[in-house]
């Protein structure tokens, strides 16, 4: 019985050091080390790969530039990404590795809409801080005071695209083609058509497809007997090069007009030749070739580190990173209600743009139009005009 009493009391000894130690460890991913921890959920693989893969360049670029600068009050940034391949039931498996395992409280993604909106609730009842550098999708930042977007919303761009196609490309009359059943599609095309007719101008045809579809021919062939000024394509970029080849096939040379999901095209296209697209412009969140200081010191140190030139959604990233380490400065400690209440009176200049957030979190801020163009045999970029209907 002795014995058994002195082995229990070392049992219950080790159990003691153990839960300290456990204590202690736990401490680190609250803040009590000198790391601090920032969650990452992004597509890595699937259909939105190119969206993930850059904006992660961007978020590292970020990272390790503050960290060799001394990181953020005396501390370390740690980025843990993990892969939701743009799935919303992935998401919400990603967080909770991020937010149960690794302890994190501050959350950068995810990049589109539906994976982004599917850990929103869960963020804010857990008062875990998240930034969505490229969910555009409206409802986003409805959870709460918790959540936050880098990106300008759906309804703005469909706006902007209106108002560019009219005012700038001076087109009276416009065609849509439209997917019925993505909402970033749907919600695109309602903004583009009540700015457009807002304007003065006229829509003449309004066709759908649903997701997954490759056959347009009939509903362009429709569009084509109304000869519009410009036809608007709302929607991500691989289904925009289908329909461009399609498109332009049946004669229709007219403009095409398009929204951010067209960001990737350039990749996508120009291996192929891409003449489909050119005359093409969609809206986006910064230009890489602007003569802003902030865009070209960025632009050449993501050059330098990559050997490439950044999408908007590296840059949209790397934003991201820069707000919480400047709301992170500004509250001096990393307690999340502090930090929230800091991103929430965020007003400065980043690479796109100069960001405030209005009573949603969503950010106020002007979009870029960017036009298709030829590089010799590739197809390139050019900055086009700044549109802001914010004034």
């Amino acid at each position: 019985m002795k014995k058994l009493a002195k082995n229990l009391k070392f049992a219950v000894k080790g159990i003691a050091l153990f839960s300290t130690a456990l204590i202690t460890l736990t401490g680190c991913s609250k803040g009590n080390s000198n790391t601090i921890k920032i969650g990452g959920l992004a597509p890595l693989s699937g259909q939105y790969t190119e969206y993930g893969l850059e904006c992660k360049k961007g978020i590292d670029l970020a990272v390790e530039e503050i960290n060799a600068a001394g990181g953020v009050n005396g501390q370390m940034l740690q980025f843990i990404c993990e892969d939701d391949e743009g799935v919303p039931a992935k998401s919400v498996n990603a967080y909770k590795k991020l937010t149960t395992q690794d302890g994190v409280r501050f959350i950068i993604g995810s990049l589109t809409s539906g994976a982004s909106i599917a850990i929103t609730q869960q963020a804010q009842a857990n008062k875990v801080i998240q930034i969505a550098p490229a969910a555009t999708a409206v409802s986003l930042t409805d959870a709460g005071n918790y959540i936050f977007r880098t990106c300008y919303t759906d309804p703005f761009q469909g706006k902007v695209g209106g108002k560019f196609a009219k005012d700038n490309l001076g087109a009276k009359t416009a065609a849509i083609l439209f997917d019925i059943s993505n909402d970033y599609s749907v919600g695109l095309t309602e903004n583009f058509v009540q700015e457009f007719e807002s304007l003065g101008g006229k829509v003449v045809a309004r066709e759908s497809y649903n997701s997954g579809d490759k056959d347009f021919n009939a509903q362009l062939t429709k569009i084509k007997a109304t000869n519009p000024d410009v036809v608007y394509l709302p929607d991500y970029y691989a289904t925009v090069a289908l329909i461009a080849k399609q498109l332009r096939a049946q004669g229709i040379n007219t403009p095409i007009v398009g929204a951010d999901g067209w960001d990737g095209l350039v990749g996508l296209i120009g291996n192929q030749g891409g003449d489909e697209v050119l005359n093409g412009y969609y809206s986006n969140h910064y230009a890489s070739d602007s003569t802003e200081s902030a865009v070209q010191k960025y632009v050449n140190a993501f050059k330098a580190k990559y050997n490439e030139a950044p999408n908007s959604f590296a840059a949209l990233g790397y934003d991201s990173v820069y707000l919480l380490k400047d709301a992170i400065l500004k509250a001096g400690t990393t307690d999340v209600e502090k930090v929230r209440d800091a991103l929430e009176a965020s007003d400065g200049n980043y690479v796109t743009g100069h960001i405030t957030f209005d009573e949603k979190h969503n950010p106020v801020k002007s979009a870029v139009m960017i036009k298709l163009v030829k590089n010799g045999n590739s197809l390139a970029t050019a900055y086009e005009a700044t549109v802001d209907i914010n004034n």
